[in-house]
């Protein structure tokens, strides 16, 4: 998986040519492995309790239990901060960890798939990550398209195929692509592997619906655009075979560039909570800074006067700072205002959440199986299914 975090330099046009992979490595593309996920073993403790620590109130308690650890301002124990704390947080990464498993499983699935890809003048089974930019690759119908792909030559007259381009845009209708004339002849493997084309043509870009560049072969040079392309994540569909030249791989693809990075999870909920606790804490500390005051007031026109049975602390030298330490100890006194108990019924309600969706997940898991078996039985035994 390090080659798919791999850092490039900017682009500013992309060269691919066919059945040459010395020269498409000189420029550092990327392969075709895709990531999904947001950590792995090493990062997931610290970046899920950044994460976590920009949530409002995790930081608030956070700050009240290190409150909590100095004697001279605590009255109350750090047992009863720090537990449903370390309840909320341990909760929260335990929903995080669960998504982010299921996508390392589909980074994995993924990346494994099969794909024909022309090796050597031979048609070779290899894995989509290990699909590079520059390879020539068949796809058969109903396949997915493992990489954006400049069309070559299909199975049905002129060069055209017909996609599928659900998982882009969400249209079901059929699409149409047609390879360029002067390669929509290259349907054998002799021909595609003495094929020796260059393409110039624009950076990886997000936009779907655009693509130019130019073919350059035998001297000639023939415009492309996006009828020429099959993009990755569209099925091939009502068409028998085709080939295709990987342009943008990966990362790269366009699929990817409009996926965006997996942010940290936030609903409307979380944000309103996050609201009410900044407007709650402030109206704590306008309670602590009046009631320090008043401490501060009354320890210089009366408390002095009751030093010999009310001592200050060796710390406390003045009413000020015995009214300082008395801010924040209103604020540890007071600090029931911002509910934490709130925070763990939402963490308990969302575990409970993720515990009803993996049992819905494993009863389909289940019952696919069941389905699957009983046509298994039915198709080997025909007297099974007259008992039946």
């Amino acid at each position: 998986m390090a080659l798919c975090a791999k850092k490039r330099p900017p682009e500013e046009e992309r060269r691919a040519r066919a059945n040459d992979r010395e020269y498409n490595e000189r420029f550092q593309y990327a392969s075709n492995c895709i990531k999904t996920s947001k950590y792995n073993i090493l990062t997931f403790l610290p970046v899920n309790l950044f994460e976590q620590f920009q949530e409002v109130a995790n930081t608030y308690f956070l700050f009240l239990l290190i409150l909590q650890l100095i004697p001279q301002i605590s009255s109350l124990s750090w047992f009863t901060t720090i537990v449903p704390l370390v309840l909320v947080l341990t909760i929260t990464a335990v929903k995080d960890a669960t998504d982010d498993y299921f996508r390392h499983k589909s980074d994995n699935q993924v990346n494994n798939r099969q794909s024909q890809v022309l090796i050597n003048g031979i048609l070779q089974q290899e894995q989509w990550m290990n699909v590079c930019v520059g390879d020539i690759i068949k796809l058969e119908n109903n396949q997915f398209v493992a990489a954006d792909l400049l069309l070559l030559s299909s199975s049905e007259p002129h060069g055209l195929c017909y996609i599928e381009t659900a998982e882009l845009d969400g249209e079901t209708n059929m699409k149409v692509r047609q390879a360029i004339p002067v390669t929509s002849e290259l349907g054998d493997i002799s021909k595609l592997a003495k094929f020796d084309g260059e393409v110039i043509c624009e950076p990886p870009n997000n936009k779907l619906d655009k693509f130019s560049g130019t073919l350059y072969w035998k001297e000639n040079k023939f415009p492309l655009s996006n009828q020429n392309m099959l993009l990755r994540g569209c099925v091939l569909r009502n068409t028998e075979w085709c080939f295709g030249l990987v342009i943008f791989a990966g990362p790269d693809t366009k699929l990817m560039q409009n996926s965006g990075r997996t942010k940290f999870k936030r609903t409307s909920i979380d944000r309103l909570m996050n609201t009410l606790v900044l407007w709650i804490f402030g109206f704590l500390v306008c309670m602590g800074v009046i009631l320090a005051i008043g401490n501060a007031i009354w320890e210089h026109e009366v408390g002095t006067r009751f030093q010999v049975y009310l001592p200050w602390d060796e710390a406390v030298d003045s009413a000020f700072f015995s009214g300082f330490l008395s801010f924040w100890s209103y604020i540890i006194i007071l600090n029931t205002v911002v509910p934490i108990s709130l925070y763990v019924r939402y963490a308990l309600s969302l575990l409970w959440g993720l515990s009803r969706e993996l049992r819905w997940s494993l009863g389909k898991l289940l019952s696919s199986v069941k389905v699957k078996f009983s046509r298994g039985n039915l198709e080997s035994s025909p007297s099974c299914a007259v008992n039946i």
